[in-house]
């Protein structure tokens, strides 16, 4: 049987390759379209939908058009066979690559709305496109007729030696799991470590965890190291939270109008400043009777703790200025240096000054 292509078998074939080409590229412009209305879209199961045939479709087109024009070549029962395999191959390489996309997009999804941020989790992420591709890997192995068997074995083998290796880089990856797992740090929680490193969880990786600082400046911290140092989660349980201000009155003062007013103004700044609780119940304490003023602490509720700095902000300006309308003092502190010759030492006093009336 006479296997030479004809001229006509070769321009069969390379008609359907050049239609699996021109289609694989008229999809390509297609699908971007769809994509961008996509997303001007609410629901985001089309940007899935979407994303998934941007990257199979095309990569279909060429491997059907390959196909065709295999199909229209008179090749040997080998070399048909071998065209087959690879073709088969082929398509589940864009099988599995559309599933990690997809199935790792799907994660990153969970990721976003579990935590209510835009940051995400990218360890579990990347875990899930890995476990995927080495899934599909050795399905293309099989199916090229490799025995994946000996694979494994060596595998099992060199796994202890790849860990002796990757030990650090293995430590933190599992340190990282834990971490999320345990739901003790999530993106967008508000962290402080007892080294002082403090800001915003942005990512979580295989490696390391991402703290953006108010200052908009990145720490990297390795998953090791934070899960093995003290914290303070600011944003665990629950995101709202008491800060303090502390204040203080002169002697003469009446106290329960000092506290009255302070709620009053307290009340307003949780009413009308962004950030605050509006139905937080503002506390006043007093606990000092210091050098020369009554000590208190005025308890303020804020949504989140960045917030904290406005709210502090706008209620010392609030009561300072309504402390000097109503006459309350906030004295600063005194001293009195006496002389008593130029080779004995200055010796600082505090006094507390006399009480004054009609002011």
């Amino acid at each position: 049987m006479n296997h030479s292509p004809t001229l006509h078998n070769l321009i069969a074939a390379g008609i359907a390759l050049v239609a699996g080409l021109a289609a694989a590229l008229l999809l390509k412009v297609i699908l971007r379209w769809l994509a961008e209305r996509a997303r001007r879209t609410r629901w985001s199961g089309d940007d899935i939908i979407v994303d998934m045939l941007r990257t199979s479709a095309p990569g279909a087109a060429v491997v059907a058009g390959a196909a065709a024009g295999a199909s229209a070549l008179p090749l040997t029962r080998a070399m048909g066979h071998a065209v087959n395999q690879t073709l088969t191959a082929v398509v589940i390489l864009i099988v599995t690559l559309t599933a990690a996309r997809v199935i790792g997009g799907l994660v990153h999804s969970v990721a976003q709305s579990r935590s209510g941020v835009a940051g995400s989790a990218t360890i579990f992420v990347n875990i899930t496109r890995i476990a995927v591709l080495a899934v599909g890997s050795l399905v293309i192995l099989q199916t090229l007729g490799i025995s994946i068997a000996p694979l494994l074995t060596a595998l099992g083998v060199g796994g202890l030696a790849i860990a002796l290796a990757l030990k650090d880089t293995l430590a933190n990856l599992f340190a990282g799991v834990h971490i999320l797992v345990s739901r003790t740090v999530q993106p967008g929680d508000y962290i402080r470590l007892s080294s002082g490193e403090e800001g915003y969880v942005v990512d979580i990786n295989w490696r390391n965890t991402v703290v953006e600082q108010l200052s908009k400046n990145l720490v990297i911290i390795p998953n090791g190291k934070l899960a093995g140092t003290n914290m303070t989660n600011f944003s665990q349980p629950e995101q709202k939270l008491s800060v303090t201000v502390q204040v203080g009155v002169a002697y003469d003062s009446d106290l329960e109008q000092v506290e009255r007013i302070t709620i009053e103004v307290a009340g307003e700044v949780m009413k009308d400043v962004a950030g605050a609780v509006p139905d937080h119940e503002p506390a006043v304490r007093f606990h000092t009777f210091g050098d020369n003023r009554i000590g208190f602490t005025v308890i303020l509720g804020v949504a989140e703790f960045s917030e904290k700095y406005r709210i502090k902000h706008e209620f010392i300006k609030r009561l300072h200025r309504r402390f000097r309308a109503e006459g309350i003092r906030i004295p600063a502190p005194e001293r009195t240096v006496s002389l008593r010759g130029s080779t004995e030492a200055l010796i600082p006093h505090q006094r507390i000054p006399a009480a004054r009336t009609g002011e």
